[in-house]
């Protein structure tokens, strides 16, 4: 069986132009991914772009709707030229159209180390 990760917050610092209901700061980010989930007892199946990324959450604009609460699989394509990292549970926290924001419950240690290089790489470079 594959060791989970949960993500934590870290204090990582980066900008925000929404509401600020977060428990952790968030960096710009622009990369490529996939999701899914069931909606409406259909399955979802989506194309997008993070807009922003943290330890514990993504915002994204996708090209299918989600609702709050929903439950998701995420496939990050991350500009480093290795696999998707792949996230095998994401909750919909909150939509405004195209954009949603997922926080992040479940990552393998091995991706979720990943992501925090690249958030951590990410964050140096907007300083």
């Amino acid at each position: 069986m594959k060791q989970m990760k949960h993500l934590r917050p870290s204090g990582i610092s980066c900008s925000s132009h929404s509401i600020e209901r977060r428990r952790t700061t968030r960096t710009c980010a622009s990369f490529g991914l996939m999701y899914s989930g069931i909606k409406e007892d259909d399955v979802l199946i989506g194309d997008g772009s993070a807009v922003d990324l943290s330890e514990g959450g993504l915002g994204i604009r996708g090209n299918r709707p989600v609702n709050v609460g929903m439950e998701l699989t995420l496939f990050l394509y991350l500009l480093d030229d290795e696999e998707p990292l792949f996230v095998s549970e994401a909750t919909v926290v909150w939509t405004a159209g195209t954009l949603f924001g997922v926080e992040l419950k479940e990552v393998s240690l091995r991706d979720g180390d990943r992501m925090l290089s690249f958030l951590r790489a990410q964050s140096v470079g907007q300083v």
